[in-house]
């Protein structure tokens, strides 16, 4: 088990977005009160050598890698270099600077499309790399993969404590609303929305809202986060989500629900679908002691309510 004291520095890459400001409010909650959040304009993580000289010069013990280039189908599929550049950029700056500025542990969080399109259901780790990447999101993807495998080859060589953990699909506080590149979840909650306040009788959404997909409140995953991070070392990855799926269609009628707003939906299937159905095995995480808290409809209405607060600023 590894032992975090309240004073320990503990280093929060991407602490202003939705996963690492969630950490934060996590790891405060538990009483550490030595975080560094330096925010992308104070360190660009695809800079190495400004990252270099960063750990170098506030030497933190603790390494959460939360930083990252994300976005939905739309991004990752007209993003690709940028996608791949950037990430791969982040992480091995990171990872190699935490090598060398000897970091006690360092915690990498991936992502659940790393694993092949067509993977049996639910997705056990050890289905990574045994069959086709989703074509939209693959250059994501395997950026998230080589993060996975240097943190395992660190480990292996050098004797790092490198972990990694792979969520579901998030959302939550400091989400991204912006339609150009939000995920599914936070973009039906603005279409519908919008819908409500202009009086719009009908809402497009993209796809045939057949595929189904797992939904985790960002709070739920910063508990799981750290509570792995104590309890866990080893080149195992780690699913982190809720073990439950919805369809699409079935996400729409539920956020409908919670904003309180009923128009006609029209799926458009010209539209690119994803993955036909991505659920996580989380077996491992509740093997040390860890599920999730928040239900869907319980997480839907506190991110609406998240949402409306973000219009008001």
């Amino acid at each position: 088990m590894t032992i975090i004291k309240p004073y320990s520095k503990i280093l929060v890459c991407g602490a202003r977005g939705m996963v690492g400001s969630a950490i934060v409010r996590e790891l405060k909650s538990r009483g550490f009160n030595n975080i560094l959040t330096p925010t992308s304009t104070e360190l660009n993580y695809t800079n190495q050598l400004r990252v270099f000289e960063y750990f170098e010069r506030e030497s933190p013990v603790f390494v959460f890698l939360a930083a990252a280039k994300v976005g939905g189908i739309h991004a990752n599929n007209t993003q690709k270099a940028e996608f791949m550049y950037k990430n791969l950029m982040i992480q091995s700056s990171v990872i190699h600077a935490s090598y060398l500025s000897k970091v006690q542990k360092l915690m990498f969080l991936g992502s659940s499309c790393i694993y092949p399109k067509m993977s049996p259901q639910p997705i056990k780790e050890e289905y990574l790399m045994t069959g086709e990447l989703e074509s939209t999101n693959d250059s994501y993807a395997l950026a998230k993969i080589a993060g996975i495998k240097m943190c395992q080859s660190y480990n292996d060589q050098y004797g790092t404590d490198f972990i990694s953990v792979m969520p579901t699909n998030l959302y939550g506080t400091n989400d991204n609303y912006d339609l150009n590149s939000s995920h599914v979840l936070p973009a039906l909650i603005r279409k519908i929305h919008e819908a409500k306040v202009a009086g719009d009788d009908k809402v497009s959404v993209w796809g045939s809202g057949n595929p189904k997909r797992e939904f985790l409140y960002v709070d739920d995953l910063a508990e799981a986060c750290v509570d792995i991070f104590i309890s866990y070392s080893g080149n195992d990855i780690i699913n982190i989500g809720t073990g439950e799926d919805i369809s699409i269609k079935e996400l729409v009628y539920l956020i409908q629900d919670v904003i309180g707003y009923s128009c006609d939906i029209e799926f458009d299937s010209s539209k690119p679908d994803g993955t036909p159905r991505k659920l996580l095995d989380v077996s491992r995480a509740t093997k040390l002691g860890w599920t999730y808290k928040t239900s869907l409809r319980d997480g839907i209405e506190l991110a609406y309510n998240e949402f409306l607060k973000t219009l008001e600023k």
